[in-house]
């Protein structure tokens, strides 16, 4: 929640007892302080919810009020004390409309009213302290409605004082209604929370917030920079009153002066978003130089370690959003930046984003336990770098089930990954010939089986090798075999991938019977190893080496890999075999 109303265009006094003596400075977040319910931005729900409450005259006798801090906790526990015991010429009840204050509004809003009780339980915590509330609930109010009870901080309160508030909260006497406050929510006893209505408040998304940072700037008639506003939001996390404390600070950066997005960015210790950009963009380059070259020199500028990692999970969260949301996708920023970091999204897959995120965060927490803090980024560059080098890991999971090698001089194989120089070497597959009357690529089985490697629906495409096929028909028809193990949603899944393909209305059944035995594309591919296996071991020269080494047997037939030009296939003996003592490992033979 933020505030929007300027003390100064009021004739009352103070908010909440903080009207300054003369000559004395109010900070920001004391002097924009809600008055009424309309001034709370961002809680709508609540206020909702309470106006009903009031018209309908079903008022909880406790009301538990819970978020991060600076969100406007208190203020509003205030406000629903001044809410209660409303009354005014024109109004004698409960009401959210506190415009004009009513009878008792001052007294309650300078913390001096005798039926509203204030307790901070972060320093009262005991049970003598909630003994004088027990004891005084009995008495009527002296002036208003109702006998109000703010508790601040509730969840300090011991577990005897807990207990000591349980059957009063389970039978409060009519007259009295109670207000708790907590960021810790979690530590306040079930049997408390199901005797109270909860409202969560919420934090400020940063475009509101920023807006209103704007509003207080153009009232204090003082100039901040929009970038440096968005700073500031940032660095407040959803809290108003942080929010108002660091454009406090800001405001006394260039007296007289407009403040700049740097002055904002020196202040708060942070390295230039640009810089952090050309960081990041190394990064996806696989470019270790450049980034640890990069990340140094912004610590030498001043950044801190930690921040520097932050932004690059933050410039990481807003890739991974442009690129799941497209052009729905808002980001906070200048053109040039926005520009930029959607074309990161564009250039990064989605599975190199998130691996990109899982490292940084494993990163930060390493900062944050080394001796060096730069040293543990520089050595996350590395990592980093590295990992771009690396395949992506739906590709990682087609290697292992295929049993290939990763080969790091072949072209891409797709332009979904940025940073990638390595690909799986294979054969082109022959073209099949176009059935008549259909003019979509899918003629056979196994050009759905092409097609779903190129989506990189990596689970699908296992599932396809694997599946037993009885009839296939490019005019939209499939049946195969069913299997224990297939995916549940394959079906499903194999038709809108078609549909949306070939703009047909796929048929795909499991077959009712199989007279004859079902080959698989993986059972086919076995059987043609095995054929050319004994293929090779007629040959005579094979012949001949078998026979001078009767304990080797050959592990594999490849095609000849040709080093210069890159190409053929190229295969990697499994982990076990290479460390197999001299005398039994397995001897590949190549033709």
């Amino acid at each position: 929640m933020y505030y929007i109303r300027d003390v100064s265009e009021s004739p009352s006094p103070g908010l909440f007892g903080d009207e300054p003596a003369s000559g004395n400075y109010v900070v920001l977040a004391r002097k924009y302080r809600p008055r009424t319910f309309e001034d709370l931005i961002g809680q709508e729900a609540m206020v909702r919810t309470i106006a009903n409450s009031f018209a309908l005259n079903r008022i909880p006798h406790a009301t538990m009020l819970t978020g991060v801090r600076g969100v406007g906790k208190t203020t509003t526990a205030r406000l629903l004390a001044r809410a209660l015991n409303y009354k005014s010429a024109d109004q004698d009840g409960p009401s959210v409309q506190l415009d004009p204050p009513g009878e008792h509004c001052q007294a309650i809003m300078e913390s001096r009213h005798p039926d509203v009780f204030e307790m901070d339980a972060a320093s009262r915590t005991g049970i003598n302290d909630i003994r004088e509330i027990l004891e005084s609930v009995r008495y009527a109010p002296v002036m208003a409605r109702y006998k109000v009870y703010i508790i601040d901080e509730v969840h300090m309160l011991s577990t005897q004082a807990f207990n000591g508030l349980l059957k009063t909260l389970e039978e409060p006497p009519p007259h009295v209604k109670f207000i708790f406050a907590t960021t810790e929510i979690r530590k306040v006893p079930v049997t408390v929370l199901s005797r109270c209505q909860r409202f969560d408040l919420k934090r400020i998304d940063s475009e509101r917030l920023a807006a209103h940072l704007a509003n207080i700037c153009a009232k204090e008639g003082v100039a901040v920079e929009a970038d440096g506003l968005a700073l500031i939001t940032r660095a407040a996390e959803g809290s108003a009153r942080d929010g108002l404390s660091l454009l406090d600070q800001a405001l006394v950066q260039k007296p007289g002066a407009a403040v700049t997005a740097g002055d904002v960015r020196d202040m708060l210790g942070l390295a230039d978003r640009g810089r952090v950009l050309d960081l990041f963009e190394a990064i996806a380059k696989g470019d270790a130089k450049a980034a640890i070259a990069e990340a140094r020199a912004q610590y030498d500028s001043g950044a801190d370690p930690a921040l520097i990692l932050r932004d690059l999970l933050e410039i990481g969260h807003e890739a991974a959003r442009a690129q799941a949301l497209g052009a729905e996708a808002r980001l906070i920023g200048g053109a040039d930046w926005v520009g930029r970091v959607r074309a990161l999204a564009a250039q990064l897959s989605p599975a190199q984003l998130s691996r990109l995120w899982q490292m940084l965060l494993k990163a930060l927490e390493e900062a944050g336990k080394a001796p060096d803090p730069i040293a543990a980024v520089e050595m996350a560059m590395v990592r980093l770098c590295a990992a771009q080098k690396l395949p992506p890991p739906e590709d990682a999971a087609r290697l292992l089930r295929d049993g290939g090698a990763w080969s790091a001089h072949a072209p891409p194989a797709s332009t979904s990954g940025a940073g990638q120089n390595a690909t799986v070497n294979a054969a082109p597959p022959a073209a099949a010939p176009a059935a008549h009357g259909i003019s979509h690529g899918l003629q056979t089985f196994e050009d759905v089986t092409r097609l779903v490697a190129a989506e990189r629906m990596v689970e699908l495409e296992i599932a396809l090798d694997r599946m037993k096929v009885t009839h296939f028909s490019p005019a939209g028809e499939l049946v195969f075999v069913a299997s224990a193990d297939q995916p549940r949603d394959l079906v499903r899944t194999l038709k809108a991938l078609l549909e949306e393909h070939t703009e047909l209305e796929w048929r795909i059944r499991t077959a009712n019977e199989t007279p004859a035995p079902v080959e698989s594309i993986a059972d086919r591919r076995k059987r043609e190893e095995a054929r050319k296996l004994e293929e090779l071991k007629r040959q005579p020269f094979v012949a001949e080496a078998m026979r001078h080494f009767p304990n080797a047997e050959i592990a594999r037939v490849t095609n000849p890999v040709d080093e210069n030009a890159g190409g053929g296939d190229v295969v990697a003996l499994p982990q076990s075999e290479k460390a197999a003592p001299a005398p039994t490992r397995k001897k590949e033979a190549d033709r």
